[in-house]
């Protein structure tokens, strides 16, 4: 059983028990320094991370519990940033379904080249966050000071999920129930770049790959959908799901894909050959596909990578949150939560968060001495998609050892 490291709960009040008061997303800023989720309803709320890190080793100490939670790394960038982190609560005017922190790299220019003159001039001390609204709004704020920058208006319907390059391009791309993703540059005040059209129904989710040359979306259709983010283009279309899919999520050296279906499964693939590698499943036997669509108590809702690149966590209705290894077929450990419905591992993949009814609560992760195996498949896959890989000069048990083939 997973270990609690502690929780941050919303504040009460009587209408809020009248009606659902969903959290539905949970975000780590990319350097580690803020914490963001919706709080239901229509606020945001921003906490520097290191200072929550510490209420919870000192809560634990007080309780004299045996606090292998010391052991957990302190994550603080302040030495890093001109701007010490504050604590920001943030009324976005509307619900709030969707957040994404982006930072940005000053080398990396916009793409729109004609453009001389901007409103912003985004430093590399910048950080921004990106929310998604019920309106199909998406708003932008500066993360230390807690003021509004941009308001995004093309989006007919709800913004479902928002996803930042991690390039530090500042490039947002965002999906939503209007059926379409689109792509916004930030460095150009936050015009629209490109519609991704081609899901036939509501848009759940969308992730980039750690480069940030391809984007995995998905929605209320049984496919999983790459797109090629240079051109702007479909790559493939990976089918196997017998139900909605609802998240995705890339391995840290972008080899692998995980994503969450109300199918009750949760697939690893190889997204470059479109294979799937691993089932892990919430429901024992699994459904066939012709009852994959009832079994409503088992729907998973949410999926996460974790930064070692050798765990996966799964929020499903039954009620738990589950660890798995990428190379085992059943959890490493599990943990009750009830109505979960987003959950992201922090920056340094020591803690899972996870969202509920307007809080958030917190277990540290799996801790696991990587494989020399693992290790090297992580620094070449990298740089190295799995055809290029295959095409290696190596002798076959070295590219056996190289390759995701669970």
């Amino acid at each position: 059983r997973s270990r609690t490291v502690g929780e941050l709960l919303a504040p009460t009040s009587p209408f809020d028990k009248k009606c659902g008061r969903e959290n539905w997303t949970v975000a780590f800023a990319p350097d580690g320094s803020y914490l963001a989720w919706s709080q239901g309803h229509r606020i945001v709320k921003l906490v520097p991370w290191a200072q929550c890190l510490n209420n919870f080793l000192l809560h634990s100490t007080k309780n004299g519990a045996n606090a292998v939670s010391t052991r957990l790394p302190r994550q603080s960038s302040e030495s890093s940033q001109k701007n010490k982190p504050c604590e920001h609560i943030i009324d976005c005017g509307d619900i709030v379904w969707s957040l994404a922190f982006g930072s940005s790299v000053p080398e990396k220019q916009s793409r729109c080249v004609n453009i001389e003159w901007h409103r912003f001039k985004f430093g590399q001390d910048q950080l921004l966050l990106a929310t998604g609204l019920n309106n199909g709004r998406i708003k932008i704020w500066d993360v230390y000071t807690g003021k509004l920058l941009l308001n995004l208006m093309d989006h007919t319907e709800v913004v479902r999920d928002l996803t930042f390059a991690p390039d530090g391009s500042l490039i947002l791309v965002s999906a939503s129930r209007d059926k379409t993703l689109r792509v916004w540059d930030l460095k150009d005040d936050g015009n629209m770049m490109k519609v991704l059209r081609g899901h036939p129904n509501w848009v759940y989710g969308c992730a980039f790959s750690p480069d940030s040359s391809i984007l995995c979306s998905v929605g209320a259709s049984k496919a999983v959908f790459l797109w090629d983010m240079d051109k702007y283009s479909m790559l493939r279309k990976l089918e196997g799901h017998h139900n909605d899919v609802v998240a995705c999520e890339f391995s840290p050296d972008g080899a692998l894909l995980a994503t969450a279906s109300y199918d009750t499964r949760v697939y690893v693939w190889d997204p470059h050959i479109g294979v799937i590698l691993r089932e892990l499943g919430h429901l024992f036997p699994p459904p066939t596909p012709i009852f994959a669509g009832g079994a409503n108590d088992r729907w998973v809702r949410a999926v996460a990578f974790s930064q070692d690149g050798l765990h996966v966590a799964s929020l499903a209705d039954d009620k738990m949150v589950r660890f798995w290894r990428i190379d085992e077929e059943y959890p490493v450990q599990v943990a009750p939560l009830n109505n979960g419905l987003c959950c992201t591992f922090s920056t340094d993949g020591s803690v899972l968060a996870a969202g509920q009814d307007g809080s958030v609560y917190f277990w540290a992760t799996p801790r696991q001495v990587s494989s020399l195996q693992h290790l090297c498949r992580m620094a070449i896959r990298r740089v190295m998609p799995t055809s290029q890989v295959k095409n290696l000069p190596i002798p076959c048990k070295v590219l056996e050892f190289l390759c995701y083939e669970i």
